[in-house]
């Protein structure tokens, strides 16, 4: 006996297959948040911090990684959840919360892990404590400033797309004379040697002598766009730092210091949008690492200030401090070991003159006039008479200078 479909039953299978403007539409949001879909090989390896994508296609071609037990050649591959995926013949390690840092790069370092030249590089000379680090595009090595790092490629290579559309601005020291009314035209974008740069807000600070200072705001972040751009103006940079990247600021830490952000400040400021395209994961436990230091307060300059001590003052108890210095300004001086047993040695006092000079008179204890000082020796073992300590020192006769 067959039963007859309501029309709420006979609806369904159209609803699960899809349509053009149905629920299939919808599909590809829920699986971007699914942790167990299918990714790219080099995208996999690049989120659990192990290397960039580039250089994880590197691993692959060198023979490094292997899939379930077989090594792949080529990086034209999906992995998921199941997958065992293994570098060197050791597991991935598993993912860590995705975080990001902001350091404050100094000049005349190379935004790369390894440079040919052997110049030096931002990651050598990170804190060691921190995880395997990635950078959110690069930055000069003359260029100083606000430099992004994350430990989740895939949050990075959204966040330096051009079509993600976060601001990068930079003061700009340049060399010669511009006008604002020159600037202006660059909102609507400028072609320099065939390269085509995208709209760029300047704004002219103030002259210092034969040098500008500018303000350069840009979305693109193209190969030395600044550079090239006020070279055409024919201004010639000779100072570049990057202020601020999207919503995060340079601030005023010390330069080489770094910061982390807050995981429920990054996950505020990327968005839901970026961070699901990113497939990044706030959720995760953290790597057991020691924690990053916090940085300086800005008035601060980056200075640490001194731990403070159950005495409660940053340097110390200072009545106990001072009951030390007392216990130090009473203690006798040292006494070479070979003249502590000769006779008549005087205790020693400090001098009331400036630089704790002692003056001797020799005569009196020439003449063989009694002195109410007792007898002290010089460095030679020699007996001499002590006149008295401080005071001015009398003058001398001509002649050879006398040691003391």
């Amino acid at each position: 006996m067959m039963t007859r479909k309501s029309p709420k039953d006979a609806r369904r299978p159209k609803e699960a297959t899809g349509t053009k403007n149905g629920p299939r539409d919808q599909a590809p949001a829920v699986a971007i948040r699914a942790p167990a879909r299918a990714e790219r090989i080099a995208k996999v390896i690049a989120r659990a911090g192990l290397a960039s994508r580039r250089e994880a296609e590197g691993f692959i071609a060198a023979g490094r990684v292997a899939v379930n037990g077989a090594v792949i050649a080529s990086p034209a591959l999906n992995v998921g959840g199941s997958d065992q995926v293994t570098v060197d013949g050791k597991p991935l390690p598993a993912r860590e919360r995705t975080r990001l840092f902001l350091y404050h790069k100094p000049r005349g370092l190379m935004t790369t892990r390894l440079d040919p030249e052997g110049r030096p590089t931002i990651f050598a000379s990170l804190p060691k404590d921190l995880p395997r680090l990635i950078s959110i595009g690069r930055l000069d090595f003359t260029t100083e400033g606000l430099l992004l790092l994350t430990n989740d490629g895939g949050l990075a290579r959204v966040l330096e797309l051009p079509q993600t559309g976060w601001l990068r601005r930079y003061r700009v020291r340049a060399h010669g004379g511009v006008s604002q009314a020159a600037l202006d035209p660059l909102r609507d974008g400028i072609t320099v040697d065939g390269v085509h740069y995208g709209p760029i807000e300047a704004t002219l600070d103030r002259q210092q002598g034969g040098n500008v200072w500018l303000t350069f705001a840009i979305r693109e972040g193209k190969n030395r766009e600044i550079r090239n751009v006020l070279g055409a103006l024919g201004l010639a940079v000779n100072r570049l730092i990057r202020v601020s990247f999207g919503p995060f600021q340079l601030g005023e830490p010390a330069t080489g210091a770094v910061e982390e952000v807050r995981t429920g400040t990054l996950r505020e400021q990327v968005g839901e949008r970026l961070a699901a395209q990113a497939g990044a994961d706030f959720a995760a436990p953290l790597a057991d690492r020691e924690p990053v230091a916090p940085p300086s307060p800005p008035d601060d300059r980056g200075k640490r200030r001194p731990k403070p001590t159950p005495g409660g003052h940053p340097r110390g108890n200072r009545r106990g401090a001072d009951r030390g210095n007392d216990e130090r300004r009473d203690k006798p001086r040292h006494v070479p070991k070979g003249k502590r047993d000769l006779p008549g040695r005087a205790e020693p006092r400090k001098s009331a003159t400036r630089g704790g000079h002692v003056w001797r008179d020799r005569r009196a204890g020439a003449a063989g006039e009694p002195s109410p000082a007792a007898h002290v020796t010089d460095r030679k073992g020699r007996r001499v008479v002590v006149e008295r300590s401080g005071g001015k020192e009398p003058a001398r006769p001509r002649g050879r200078p006398r040691r003391h």
